[in-house]
Formats: C-alpha cells, structure tokens, sequence
C-alpha cells in the first residue's frame, strides 16, 4: 500500500482469478476493458514482477500473480463482511439494547418481543432491568437505559420525557395450590378478605390502586400484615402461608402456568385495572435501529 496499491487493484486480481478473462474481470468489477489493462500495468510497476502472461486459452496468473491474487481475495471478501455488518448496523441488526419495565408488561409485552428478537437478530444483546417506574425514569434521564416501559410519575411529568400510552394494567388475585378458598363452590369477595393481603407499602399505585376499588365496591381493607415490592418475598409468603397477593395479572399468568405451579389465581374478577402504562423516551433523543424497532413490537403488543 505503501507504494501506491490500492484497492482497484486488488479488485481486479480477484476477478482475474475467477474469470481468467481480461475483459470478463473488466466487466465484473465494472471498468473498460483499457483501464483494466492500465491497473495490471500498474500492479506489475508496483511489486516489480508481471502478475499476468498469455496463454492458449486467454490470459493466466503468474506465480506472482496468483499470490496476490488469493490475498486479494480474501481482502474482498473481507470488505464484503464488513459491508454487510455495516448493513446490519443501520439495519439494526447488532447492537445493545437497554430496557427498563415494571413487573406486568415485562412479562406481557417485552418478553415476547425479547424472543421474536432472539430469533431474527441474534446479534442482538439486551439487558432488560425490572424495577418501578419512578427508578426507570430516574435511570432514562441519566441515560443508562434507551427506553422504559412503564408509568410516567407525578413528580417526574415536568422532565423531558415522552410518555406513549399502551394499555392499563388488569390485577389479579393469587395464592398457593390448595388454599381453602379455591374449595368454595362460589368465591366471593368478602372471603377473600378474611385472609392476609401482600402488596407493596400504601404508597404504590398498585396498593391505592387495590384500595380505591374495594372502597368503591363498598368492601372493607384487607389486612396487610406483610409489605413489600419483592416479588420474590411476596411468592415466598404465598407458597407458605393462606396469605393472598394482588399483582399484574400478566405476571400472575406466568408464575400459574403448568402443573408444577405452587400457586394459582383465585376466581374472583374484583375488575382492578392500574392506570395504563406505555412507553417512556427521553425528548428529542433518537433511539438506535435496534431500540427502536423492539419499540415499536412493544408497542404493538
């Protein structure tokens, strides 16, 4: 390179190499016939050997040349993979995803679109982080994440944020296999409230949320011995005891599915839907290819 080769050069040793036709490894590479001539004449000027002689049957490599010719080769094939990972890349099919998503619609709606993306664009990494929406805002605002999943705070509604609505969020009773309330004939709400309530502390949406609906139901509080976020402490309490836990119903769906599930949901539709969640970007901040086409099956559902 350093003595003027450059990459028309090796362009047309690797079509001399296919073709063995002067003219055919012009057209290939899409010069005149003459220009190919003038790039063999600078090859041979440039390693100071001739890279082609004639034959009976047209024109063939020289010992030089065919050396070169198979690095030449292997450059174009190189440049030809770099190309299509160029393509990909804006095409967005490598990359890093970062997504942010309450509990519900992280079992609803980004796994699946997890899976669909696992299977067309397998170079394709995502890191999925599951955590309230106050923290998924906190963390798109300090750029740690592309984009969340979840509901837009009230203290947070003045950040430049764009909140994109999707869909509200049904609530669902659970408890363990076997609870006394799974033996009646005709649950009604009141039975279910003779029992212990796990949901997060009265602060949480999905705790005033619960409450808002019994008291418009004309039903009493639940008691609430235990408080917590964790979903895996509140699984914990209800595989242990007849304690009963109110989560996403998409949530629910998963953790009851199969005969080896420990709990199950209760048959008791109290219709408790949370406020609905959606899709959360920062203002005027474009998302990647990648981001943006999990997004968009986000979105769709």
């Amino acid at each position: 390179m350093r003595k003027g080769l450059k990459l028309s050069h090796l362009r047309l040793l690797a079509a001399l190499a296919e073709t063995g036709q002067l003219t055919q490894a012009a057209g290939m590479i899409g010069i005149s016939q003459p220009a190919a001539s003038r790039l063999v004449a600078e090859i041979e000027g440039i390693i100071a050997a001739p890279v082609h002689e004639r034959t009976g049957r047209g024109l063939g490599l020289t010992a030089e040349g065919r050396a070169l010719a198979a690095r030449a080769q292997r450059v174009r094939l190189e440049l030809d993979d770099a190309a299509r990972d160029l393509t990909e890349i804006a095409m967005g099919g490598v990359g890093q995803v970062r997504i942010g998503a309450v509990t519900g619609p992280a079992m609803d709606r980004v796994l699946p679109a997890l899976q669909s993306e696992r299977l067309n664009h397998p170079n394709v990494s995502v890191e999925v982080v599951v955590q309230p929406s106050d923290l998924l805002c906190e963390q798109l605002l300090a750029g740690r994440l592309d984009f969340a999943v979840g509901r837009l705070p009230e203290g947070l509604r003045a950040e430049p944020l764009t909140f994109r609505p999707i869909a509200p969020e049904p609530i669902a009773l659970i408890a363990r296999r076997g609870h006394p309330l799974f033996a009646r004939p005709r649950l009604r709400a009141i039975e279910a409230l003779a029992y212990d309530w796990v949901m997060p502390g009265a602060d949480s949406l999905l705790t005033r949320t619960v409450l808002t609906r019994l008291q418009t139901l004309g039903l009493p509080r639940p008691m609430q011995r235990l408080a917590t976020s964790s979903f895996l402490l509140t699984l914990a309490m209800i595989q242990q005891s007849d304690a009963i836990a109110a989560m996403a119903q998409a949530s629910a769906l998963q953790i009851s599915n199969g005969e080896a599930a420990v709990v199950a949901i209760l048959p008791l539709d109290l219709g408790i839907e949370v406020e609905p969640f959606g899709l959360i970007t920062r203002e005027r901040v474009s998302l990647t290819p990648a981001s943006q086409r999990l997004a968009d099956m986000i979105l769709k559902g």
